[in-house]
């Protein structure tokens, strides 16, 4: 036979009209307890505990949902009340109620969440906000996402602010166009090139630096250049003696230089070294040995003179820096084009070097050093030496760096861990106070994270960044920020014009 269901129900009650109260209550209890009686039979039965089954396991609420006001019945949410200090808050929510970093400075675009204009300027900030310590910017995010026109745009515009901009090395020549608009000067070397860089040159005097004080800083940085070019090409350091050769041949080049009115030169230095008698000569040593321990230095300087860099670094200089112009950039972009970047490096060694004449100057006014596609020299200690020298000094030269990388893991591209690379790498990160991340593939968030302290917050929204927004930590303060082209920059910034290029039949 089927199954019948009984359902239970209460229904209300009559009670006859001239029922004392207490018959009338008594009927109204009756009619109470008959209606949860009705209530209760209506529902699935509760499934038996299973002896020994841990307490801490049962639900928490009833099937029904959890009682209450922060029950969200009714479409209504009431939460209790919670306290706690803005650090916590913007902790936990990085993006919201941020009041920028003023209005002073360079436009770059706008703040994605306040919906206001921002503007950034990191000599307006020294000083003025807390825990900003130094002028240097890390600027990094993989292809096609911007960062290029970000970092052309803040050359632009800095210039209006009467800042100038140098740019070192400019491995692609993406920079020229800029450098010619702003009427600045662009050095092109290569092979075949007429242009000529003498990293020798001794530049000008600083106002206030006596002679003395003027020539032992200027030994001292040639001594640098002479030492970062050797240890680039050897791919080792050098050892005392070496270094004792290169004081020597140095030494005796500038001597002979000085006696007949002329520049010393690469080429003069590295000859010297290749002359084992005259080095020991000028140092009195009978043995011999200081020519012996200088063959290897002898032929990593004649890659400078005969070799893939001969006819650029190894000749008076025929063009003149002009402190006074808005930009310069030295145009590399015939160097490094086979895989090797090593000539690259040692390019990027002596024009650096050259240019160090107007960085020294502290009266040359606030200026950019920008850094196109750094991660191409991160493999070479030499050079990121040099670099760690720059950024150490910024605040006293008045000089913000600019260092731009694709991707955050470059950076432990320097070296293994506990290397002298990797410390200077690292060393660059710490001294750089500004931070912008363009986005980053899924998988280079870990290391972005761990390298710039994100929040899960901030590590997932670079992970979702679209083209020409990016995540500023600055001093860690975070913003999430567009960058906004003139439609002029937008034509000048344009490095994919190949690529929308229609063929030619």
């Amino acid at each position: 036979m089927p199954s019948r269901t009984t359902r239970a129900s209460a229904s209300p009650l009559f009670v006859p009209r001239k029922s004392d109260r207490r018959t009338a209550r008594a009927a109204r209890h009756q009619f109470a307890a008959a209606r949860d009686q009705a209530r209760h039979a209506a529902r699935p039965p509760a499934r038996p505990t299973a002896p020994g089954l841990d307490p801490e396991l049962r639900a928490t609420y009833p099937a029904a949902g959890r009682p209450g006001p922060a029950s969200a019945r009714g479409g209504s949410l009431k939460l209790p009340a919670h306290r706690m200090t803005t650090a916590t808050a913007s902790g936990a929510y990085p993006f919201l109620a941020e009041g920028g970093l003023g209005a002073q400075g360079i436009y770059i675009g706008r703040d994605v969440h306040a919906e206001a204009a921002f503007t950034y300027d990191p000599f307006a900030l020294y000083g003025r906000l807390d825990g900003f310590t130094n002028p240097n910017i890390l600027l990094a995010g993989i292809i096609g996402m911007g960062k290029s026109a970000l970092a052309k745009s803040l050359a632009v515009r800095a210039v209006a602010f009467g800042y100038r901009i140098y740019v070192p090395c400019d491995p692609k020549g993406e920079w020229t166009v800029v450098a010619q608009e702003l009427g600045g000067q662009t050095i092109a070397l290569g092979p075949g090139l007429p242009g000529r860089l003498n990293p020798l040159d001794a530049p000008a005097r600083p106002y206030g630096v006596s002679e003395e004080d003027w020539t032992s800083e200027v030994r001292k940085r040639r001594l640098l250049l002479l030492g970062s070019l050797a240890k680039t090409v050897l791919g080792r350091e050098l050892h005392p003696m070496e270094h004792t050769a290169l004081d020597v041949a140095l030494d005796q080049v500038v001597a002979y230089a000085e006696a007949n009115g002329t520049t010393p030169l690469l080429g003069e230095v590295a000859y010297l070294l290749g002359s084992p008698e005259r080095l020991d000569a000028a140092l009195g040593e009978l043995s011999g040995r200081l020519g012996h321990a200088a063959e290897d230095l002898a032929h990593a300087l004649r890659r400078l003179v005969h070799g893939d860099l001969a006819g650029m670094f190894d000749a008076p200089s025929t063009v003149a820096f002009d402190p006074s112009a808005p930009m310069l950039s030295i145009d590399l972009s015939r160097l490094g084009g086979a895989g090797d970047d090593t000539a690259l490096v040692l390019a990027m060694t002596c024009a650096s070097a050259w240019m160090e004449s107007a960085l020294a100057d502290p009266s040359g006014g606030r200026r950019w050093v920008i850094y196109d596609e750094a991660w191409r020299v991160m493999r070479h200690v030499a050079l990121l030496e040099r670099m760690q020298s720059q950024w150490k000094l910024s605040r006293g030269l008045g000089i913000a760096n600019l260092m731009v990388i694709h991707r955050l893991s470059d950076l432990l591209a320097a070296g293994d861990a506990g290397s002298r690379g990797r410390a200077l790498a690292e060393g660059l990160l710490t001294d750089c106070s500004t931070r912008i991340i363009y986005r980053q593939e899924a998988d280079q968030l870990a290391s972005a994270a761990s390298l710039l302290g994100l929040t899960g917050v901030e590590t997932q929204a670079v992970a979702a960044l679209t083209k020409g927004r990016g995540l500023w930590k600055v001093a860690g303060r975070s913003f999430i920020t567009q960058h906004l082209l003139h439609p002029r920059e937008r034509e000048l910034f344009d490095t994919d014009a190949r690529m929308g290029a229609i063929a030619r039949p």
